[in-house]
């Protein structure tokens, strides 16, 4: 699963359009599974389920009627159809909805239901552009866990979200795009470390934390500290080893400490700093 990251108008939906043969390329080539999109974009559109970021829905139809006509463009026989469609209802949670119409369905019951339509002709690749855009919590869980189960089944998914701290649960690797530009590639932990001379660390004190919000800013490797209560927030240069050795200062200085911790950096920490706030054009 590779997630896909950047600001509104950076570039991710024209990527997906493109990947999905739905807008020609204006230079370069992109090949889905060896095929050439703009060459053989029928060959292309076998092997991809695509998930627009705003679809689409015949309001009139039952969900079993949608699934079967999307399922009869594909070419897929009727009896096979019969024995697919529940089983598709049922992995996106939709089973006790096979008779309902859609214009009756919330919105997360209806991104569910596009999700069962991508997969009705057993794609081997996922494009989802934005899957869990203006989702409840409940309905963005859901969502989620039927995903790591198509992860789980086997399906390459490529996902652009901007909730990214659920992003980065579920993803192998992230790609960062700015203007057009992927401007860093990998996965979250490799970013992380990365950027991980920005730390932020955290010293909870039994006492003296104006003396060791004191001390602290007056190391070399100390950018900024914040004190809330018992706790010193630092934002520190350093690497493991001068993190080590600041904690060394700290007991030799008698501060008696409870914990000395770093914040993980989370999937938003690694974009603002790699964006540094930028964003694409609108």
């Amino acid at each position: 699963m590779f997630g896909f990251v950047g600001p509104n108008g950076a570039g991710k939906s024209t990527t997906m359009l493109i990947l999905s043969t739905l807008m020609a390329p204006t230079s370069g080539s992109v090949k889905v599974d060896g095929f050439e999109v703009t060459e053989h974009p029928k060959e292309v559109r076998k092997r991809i389920g695509y998930m627009p970021d705003f679809f689409g829905v015949y309001d009139q139809f039952k969900t079993t009627e949608y699934l079967h006509f999307y399922g009869a463009s594909y070419g897929i026989p009727k009896s096979e159809r019969d024995q697919l469609i529940p089983q598709l209802l049922e992995l996106v949670n939709l089973s006790d909805k096979r008779d309902a119409y859609v214009d009756t369905l919330s919105r997360g019951m209806k991104q569910r239901l596009c999700l069962a339509r991508c997969l009705v002709h057993d794609p081997e690749l996922l494009i989802l552009d934005e899957p869990a855009s203006g989702l409840d919590p409940r309905a963005r869980i859901e969502m989620r866990e039927i995903l790591k189960e198509l992860k789980a089944m086997g399906k390459t998914i490529i996902i652009s979200s901007h909730i990214l701290p659920e992003l980065a649960e579920m993803v192998d690797e992230i790609g960062v795009i700015e203007h057009g530009q992927i401007i860093a590639q990998g996965k979250v932990a490799d970013i992380q470390n990365r950027l991980r001379v920005k730390r932020i660390l955290s010293v909870r004190l039994t006492g003296r934390e104006e003396e060791a919000e004191a001390f602290l800013r007056n190391h070399p490797l100390v950018t900024r500290t914040m004190r809330d209560d018992r706790v010193v927030h630092v934002h520190f240069a350093g690497g493991d080893e001068e993190q080590a050795d600041l904690l060394r200062q700290l007991l030799d200085e008698g501060f008696r400490l409870i914990s000395f911790s770093e914040a993980q950096t989370n999937l938003e920490d690694i974009f603002l700093e790699i964006t540094k706030g930028g964003g694409g054009t609108a």
